[in-house]
């Protein structure tokens, strides 16, 4: 019985999944204000226009119809999407003028990884039953 099995046993699937998919919520939210607020700072001191910071948005935006059905499937996707976030933070983190905000970046994007691929395992296990 490895780790995650023992976890289950001991705080059964339902509480597991619920605690997930807040952090799923929580890292979402946060790594959306992050990006447009990191956005909003590039543009106001760089003078680029929007369109950068929305498409830098946009793969996240996509994923909000299946946070919101809670689909399993979707939340696996999300979680390899969130890799790219976590490599976009780590390249700002190597610019002296944005290193803070790679760093929470890549924070927020490694939380919303290990919340959505946790609630896409234990979703998908109590929708077995």
């Amino acid at each position: 019985m490895n780790g995650l099995e023992r976890l289950e046993a001991r705080h059964g699937l339902e509480s597991l999944t619920r605690k997930a998919r807040q952090a799923v919520l929580a890292s979402f939210v946060l790594l959306i204000a992050l990006l447009l607020i990191s956005g909003w700072q590039l543009r106001s001191n760089n003078g680029i226009e929007w369109l950068p910071v929305l498409v830098r948005a946009l793969p996240l935006v996509l994923f909000l119809p299946s946070i919101l059905t809670r689909r399993p499937r979707g939340h696996a996707w999300l979680a390899f999407v969130s890799l790219l976030y976590i490599a976009q933070g780590a390249l700002l983190t190597t610019l002296p003028s944005q290193a803070w905000w790679g760093w929470l970046e890549v924070l927020a994007a490694m939380a919303l990884f290990f919340a959505s691929a946790l609630y896409a395992r234990w979703q998908s296990r109590l929708l077995r039953r």
